[in-house]
């Protein structure tokens, strides 16, 4: 760290990541220039050195015993596990070393533990989800029944708030094993198998022994990285290593007061970037104590409709506007292009692989090779622009509720969400939405305002009027009644008449359940994030809206003729006279009544034109530019006649003669 972050009163300490790119270097052995080459090959080199000892270390402890001894946090003698990774594995006696004739020293052997440590502990919720689920196996994997769904949520811990589509993921994963193999798996680590290592360097477990970070004196948005990096693939001694001074760019997000940690260097395309994490103070989010809030509700072809409400002191919870929508409709069908041509690609690198087999055809493999690069393009571009798209709805939906002056955005949990019987397009759609990196940004760009961000269980949201709970009738829209779908709702309770876009009232349902159920608000403890588990009846029975009371209901329809209005009156003339002329040309207003109008007709009314703007009357006012075809108003010229528009072509039916 670069320093030491100071909180005041209602702050809290936010750590977020920047990426960054390693350009150059300066040897400071030599004074050498490491251009961005050099650079990527002495950092991958020793980024090959950690994912050796990594891959020997994970090796060496992928199986349920050392996991579970690593997760329940405690050592042998009952002391609570540091909560740094390699400094837990230390404790546990788990220790590795560098290959045979290779000099590192004690920092590098930091950084593989560290990897290690988190890829070991990440490793014990899947075992005990895998657990739970090959421990009560049901007798249809493809269903469940409620008895058995009770069964194997009371086998993992915590499964009471598990989503249902993390446990069906798991159960399809065991029965596509069980049915290449014949049984079910032992556990996960048979199931997985060993991880795959990542070539990368976590910079965050070493001191300043191995690598330093500081901002530039001169430049407030760069940062100084120094680390120590091998001369040669091989070090043999101390002396291999040199100390090498990278300048990272930061991105104008980064504040000028945050704390800068050492980032985690990848080596990607020849190129060396930078995870880079820094904290900053933000204000602190409040649970509970929320008087104006907004409510999120998802879509498909419109991504997220969203509105604000307020909680009034006598309980009465009221709209603040009509809400709005956000549509990426060119989006979304840029996404399904990509999605079905990678389904294409894949289907046609199976069947190069089915037709290989094993054999060595070199035009074969050459074809397969050429399918493979063009999948990682393509899945590349699709990860790019779901994150371009998750962004933009975060940015919109947080600028939304700084405009409303909301304190929270209550967001409808669909995690549980399962696509299913809507047909084989409409299914893929569902499943690959981004809602997941939306929460995740929209949490991130929330906590910079102050703005907490609590998931809402999703339950009728869209069937109950949002005015009296009655449920709802579905329709099509009035304005749209040949689009295929059930956009509009009416509400069949005559006393209250409401009806609207479904998503309109799905969002004021949100908003007013969470406002209702606020106290009932508690962070999850795997992610931190805000979440209103349950709803409560007594609760729910006032999360109503209560219709605006400028809002008239009587038909304003006409049923007669327009009443007449007396012409406006004439404006007061001056009573006091006005100066006298004076003899040079600026001065006041004229002495009388002397007419300030134009003394000429514009170029306009003098063109030939063919037709009047106005009949010319034949009492009273006499319009001069209007008679001449300048218009009205001296500027609108008249529509030339239809049969100036249509060109004397000749007829080309010829003689018959």
């Amino acid at each position: 760290m670069s320093g030491k972050l100071r909180l005041a009163e209602g702050e809290a300490a936010r750590t977020a990541c920047a990426r960054g790119v390693l350009r150059a270097g300066v040897d400071e052995a030599t004074g050498e220039v490491l251009s961005r080459t050099v650079l990527a090959q002495r950092v991958g080199w020793c980024a090959d050195l950690v994912a050796g000892m990594v891959a020997a270390l994970i090796g060496a402890h992928w199986n349920r015993v050392d996991v579970g001894v690593l997760a329940c946090g405690v050592d042998a003698g009952g002391r609570r596990l540091p909560s740094n990774a390699w400094m837990a594995l230390r404790r546990l006696g788990w220790t590795v070393t560098a290959p045979q004739g290779v000099r590192v020293n004690d920092r590098v052997v930091r950084m593989a533990q560290e990897q290690a440590g988190r890829v070991l502990r990440s490793a014990a919720w899947r075992a005990e989800v895998t657990a739970g689920v090959l421990s009560t196996w049901p007798a249809d994997p493809r269903r469940r029944t409620p008895a058995e769904w009770d069964q194997v949520r009371a086998s993992i811990p915590g499964g009471e708030h598990l989503p249902a589509s993390i446990i069906k993921s798991r159960t399809r994963q065991a029965a596509t094993f069980a049915k290449a193999n014949g049984r079910l798996p032992v556990d996960v680590f048979e199931l997985e198998g060993t991880p795959r290592i990542p070539r990368m360097l976590l910079l965050a477990a070493c001191d300043r022994q191995q690598a330093t970070i500081e901002r530039c004196d001169t430049d407030p948005a760069g940062a100084l990285l120094r680390l120590q990096l091998p001369t040669r693939p091989d070090p043999r001694g101390y002396r291999d290593w040199t100390w090498v001074a990278c300048r990272i760019t930061l991105p104008p997000t980064v504040p000028a007061s945050a704390v800068l940690h050492l980032p985690t260097l990848r080596v990607t395309d020849g190129t060396v970037r930078a995870d880079l994490a820094y904290t900053y103070p933000v204000p602190k989010a409040a649970r509970t104590g929320h008087t104006v809030a907004v409510g999120v509700d998802w879509g498909l072809n419109t991504l997220l409709s969203a509105g604000a409400l307020r909680l009034g002191k006598d309980g009465r919870i009221t709209a603040l506007g009509a809400g709005g929508q956000f549509r990426a409709a060119g989006v979304l069908a840029k996404q399904h292009r990509l999605r079905r041509q990678s389904e294409r690609l894949h289907a046609k690198a199976e069947r190069y692989a089915r037709l290989l087999g094993g054999r060595p055809d070199e035009q074969l493999r050459a074809k397969h090779e050429v399918l493979a690069g063009e999948i990682r393009h393509v899945s590349d571009r699709r990860q790019n622009l779901n994150d371009a798209l998750a962004w933009a709805a975060a940015r919109w939906m947080v600028d939304q509720a700084i405009a409303a002056r909301a304190s929270v955005i209550y967001l409808e949990d669909l995690r549980s969400l399962e696509a299913k019987g809507m047909g084989h397009s409409l299914n893929t759609r569902l499943s690959q939405q981004v809602r997941g990196k939306i929460s995740d940004r929209m949490r991130h760009l929330a906590a910079e305002h102050g703005i907490a961000v609590v998931t809402v269980p999703a339950r009728n949201t869209s069937k109950h009027c949002p005015q009296c709970l009655t449920p709802l009738r579905h329709c099509k829209a009035p304005d749209r009644p040949t689009t295929p779908g059930w956009k509009w709702a009416s509400c069949a309770n005559t006393g209250c008449g409401w009806q609207g876009d479904r998503d309109h009232g799905a969002w004021r349902r949100i908003a007013a359940r969470g406002l209702t159920h606020q106290a009932k608000t508690v962070i999850d403890r795997t992610n931190g994030a805000m979440v209103i588990r349950s709803v409560v009846d007594d609760l729910e029975a006032n999360a109503v809206v209560t219709p605006s009371s400028n809002a008239s209901r009587r038909d304003r329809s006409k049923t007669g003729p327009t009443r007449h209005k007396p012409p406006r009156p004439a404006p007061r003339r001056r009573r006091a006279p006005s100066p006298t002329r004076p003899q040079s040309l600026a001065g006041k207003r004229p002495e009388g009544h002397a007419p300030t109008g134009r003394t000429r007709l514009p170029r306009a009314a003098h063109r030939h034109q063919s037709v009047n703007t106005t009949s010319t009357p034949t009492t009273g006012h006499q319009p001069r530019g209007a008679a001449l075809g300048a218009g009205f108003h001296l500027h609108a010229h008249a529509t030339p006649p239809r049969w100036e528009t249509i060109p004397d072509t000749q007829s080309g039916s010829g003689s018959l003669s």
